[in-house]
């Protein structure tokens, strides 16, 4: 399958699914920081910048896969104007206007999948009207659609991070809700999901106490005392910071995946706590990609 990434951040999408087979079209991202990282880690694949000013007949000059071209478009468009620790200003935030431009290109480009992400926040924003307006744009483009959240705990890294996945097929809304849903939880017995796999650091050897960290709450889980607030935890009841290695460990990057050229040097730590914050969980995004394979795979 042949994908294309809008607000590609530090792609987690490309992490979760090159190894599945599947091949980046190409990206579009515009913070200074995160395109550096793009094009150290994937120097063979475009990134176009604004996804918003993408075209069709620039995309076909540009000898890039265009309308009929590419399988799937995704991306995590800016949740701040839908976090509820945030103003709120939903749609009528700029950066909120961006999950329509987003159903603007799919509308151009005409892929058979759409896989979009944002925060939960995003489900009361403005009494449910943005989710709403999100949702019912996309069917008016001709896309069935499933939306679920997914906490990033319970996919194998050592963090509390819910977030809202909508899947939209064109013209059908089961294969966008087979991606999403078990045949447990339609029929309405959904067993919760169990963590299987992790690091060293982070599980004990018997298996039996996963400490767990919260991004968004900064909340204690698990029978260690780890506590995070922002990129602070304890450790054996002292304040301590996350390193960068930590954070990207508890997004199911490799380590050290963010530790890339920038302004000459080696980044400093601050840009890839902000682009790691901002990203989604690798460890979501490779099962969505295997449920999007195997829906793919199914004849009739």
């Amino acid at each position: 399958m042949i994908y294309a990434s809008v607000c590609s951040g530090i792609e987690a999408a490309s992490v979760a699914w090159e190894p599945l087979g599947m091949k980046p079209a190409w990206f579009s991202e515009i913070e200074p920081y995160c395109r550096s990282l793009l094009a150290y880690r994937f120097p063979g694949v475009k990134n176009l910048g604004d996804f918003t000013t993408i075209r069709p007949k620039w995309l076909r000059r540009l000898n890039l896969p265009s309308t009929g071209d590419v399988d799937l478009l995704v991306g995590g468009t800016p949740c701040q104007s839908f976090s509820v620790a945030g103003l709120r200003g939903g749609m009528d935030d700029p950066r909120g206007g961006l999950a329509i431009e987003f159903l603007r290109l799919a509308r151009r480009l005409r892929p058979r999948w759409l896989v979009w992400e944002n925060v939960p926040g995003v489900l009361s924003s403005s009494g449910g009207r943005d989710f709403g307006s999100i949702l019912g744009g996309m069917a008016e483009i001709g896309y069935g659609w499933a939306y679920r959240i997914l906490d990033a705990q319970f996919y194998g890294v050592p963090q509390r991070r819910r977030r809202v996945f909508v899947v939209g097929y064109l013209g059908d809304w089961r294969r966008a809700a087979a991606v999403l849903f078990e045949r447990q939880s339609l029929s309405g017995n959904d067993p919760p999901n169990q963590p299987t796999v992790g690091h060293e650091e982070w599980w004990h050897g018997d298996g039996r106490s996963v400490p767990c960290i919260d991004s968004q709450y900064g909340k204690k889980w698990g029978s260690n005392q780890w506590y995070a607030r922002g990129h602070v935890i304890l450790r054996g009841g002292k304040p301590s910071r996350m390193t960068p290695r930590e954070v990207e460990r508890c997004f199911g990057f490799p380590d050290d995946y963010t530790l890339v050229p920038y302004h000459g040097n080696q980044s400093e730590d601050n840009p890839r706590y902000k682009a790691l914050g901002n990203s989604m969980a690798v460890p979501c995004m490779v099962w969505i990609g295997r449920r999007i394979q195997a829906v793919e795979n199914l004849k009739g």
